[in-house]
């Protein structure tokens, strides 16, 4: 019973700490909103990667001083910026280019468009919205655009342009959203003579923050008059990377078509044998739900926007064909239970893969680490 009564002390002790830790919590994210307020004032970006490397150095020698587990307060840290980050309130980001004329989202209803709109609005833009119900009006909204964004499926994204293109002011910067953008800034160039942007944004509509988010810039025409647009993404925290429509299309044959093939393919492969689905979780190592939590992810959204991604072009389409053909030797291979060379073909990617493998090795450790904390049950 002594035992049992010293136990309940201390927990009592614990909780007492823990709500103190609470409202230590709640005054620092009073102090965070402040802080961001002063940001805008001065124009600072949400994101500053020089302040953050500070914090998280700075904190993590008072923690070893203090004789705490390493890591911890680094944990602790980033929770408290990515919720800092997210918290950003309305009016929060400066306005690099303050206007009576509105920035116009063309399929500004759709989930990205009402992203952006919303971030938009939040720097103080005028914003207008064009979706298919409203061209009977565009002429009017068009007239008067500072910058226009087409954010509609790649499957009429050139008509569109086509369509938008005639109305627009010389001195609007037009830009498209798609993931496709050799052949998009091409149409853009063909039917517009004034500045032009093609960009990605590299996420979809679910971010909770545009920080450290990814958005694709590719030349177009007069670059310049739309570096306001890039200069905005970067307030609001995001990366923004610069390279050639080739150089991008090539990349997201990679990364978007091949990757969301084999996820596809992986997740009908699955539909097909129809396993348990509550069992494989039960049993599953933190790196499968990881995987098969990537699969269903996919498979909760919209099938035509995977189905315009991989489709998009011959170049993906080739990829994938040189895949598949990759698969029949390694099949063949283990077919054989060659194990000799399976080492040997294994060694040679690892070869390739360089530093990079171990560095892999460490970032997924952490990661793991986190979906293996969040885990109950199935």
């Amino acid at each position: 019973m002594t035992d049992q009564r010293d136990l309940a002390s201390l927990r009592a002790e614990i909780d007492k700490l823990d709500d103190e830790l609470i409202a230590l919590l709640k005054k620092r994210q009073a102090l965070v909103q402040e802080a961001s307020v002063c940001k805008s004032a001065h124009k600072d970006a949400a994101y500053s990667q020089a302040r953050e490397a500070f914090l998280l150095h700075d904190r993590a020698q008072k923690a070893a001083a203090a004789g705490l587990p390493p890591g911890l307060i680094e944990d602790l840290l980033r929770r408290l910026l990515r919720e800092s980050y997210k918290g950003v309130g309305p009016s929060a980001y400066a306005c690099l280019k303050p206007s009576d004329r509105p920035l116009v989202i063309v399929g500004g209803r759709g989930a990205m468009g009402k992203l952006f709109a919303s971030y938009f609005e939040r720097s103080g833009y005028k914003v207008a919205i064009i979706d298919a119900n409203d061209w009977d009006k565009s002429p009017a909204i068009l007239a008067q655009a500072l910058a226009v964004f087409i954010s509609v499926p790649i499957a009429c994204t050139k008509e569109v342009i086509a369509k938008v293109a005639p109305l627009l002011p010389p001195d609007c910067v037009l830009c498209d959203f798609t993931s496709v953008k050799a052949p998009m800034v091409q149409s853009m160039l063909e039917h517009y003579s004034g500045p032009v942007l093609g960009l990605h944004p590299m996420f979809g509509p679910d971010i909770r923050s545009m920080v450290k988010q990814v958005i694709v810039c590719v030349g177009g025409r007069n670059e310049e008059q739309g570096k306001f647009i890039l200069e905005q993404f970067a307030q609001w925290g995001a990366n923004v990377c610069k390279c050639s429509p080739q150089a991008h299309d090539q990349a997201m044959s990679i990364i978007q078509a091949l990757r969301h093939f084999t996820t596809y393919c992986y997740g009908r492969f699955l539909s097909e044998i129809a396993p348990d689905l509550k069992e494989i979780l039960a049993l599953s190592s933190p790196i499968y739900r990881l995987e098969l939590e990537m699969v269903g992810r996919l498979f909760a959204q919209d099938p035509k926007l995977y189905a315009d991604i991989i489709m998009s072009s011959q170049q993906n389409i080739d990829l994938i064909a040189q895949y598949l053909q990759t698969l029949q030797p390694e099949f063949a291979l283990i077919s054989a239970r060659d194990k000799a060379a399976f080492k040997r073909n294994f060694e040679q990617t690892r070869a390739y893969f360089g530093d990079y493998a171990a560095k892999f090795l460490r970032d997924s450790g952490a990661l793991l680490a986190k979906v293996q904390d969040e885990r109950v049950g199935t």
